[in-house]
């Protein structure tokens, strides 16, 4: 156990980095909603590579949030079925 780094250091930048997304977004609410809503091209894109990208920041955040907590899943029992 005494060999059980946290990773508070993560936890932190992608906490930041998860805030950073989200004020980005209130702050250019109304460029990104004029560049989402466009139907020409490939802009049908941008909705889902923005959902990707919080998804991916976001998640990591909150598995550093439950690592640094000391929440963990239960291990399997090693029995196969």
């Amino acid at each position: 156990m005494a060999n059980d780094k946290k990773p508070v250091l993560q936890l932190v930048l992608t906490g930041a980095g998860s805030m950073l997304l989200y004020l980005l977004l209130f702050l250019f609410e109304d460029e990104i909603m004029r560049a989402y809503t466009r139907t020409d091209g490939l802009y049908w894109l941008l909705p889902v590579a923005t959902a990707f990208v919080f998804s991916l920041v976001h998640g990591a955040f909150t598995g550093y949030f439950w690592e640094v907590l000391g929440v963990r899943g239960k291990k399997p029992n090693g029995r196969k079925r």
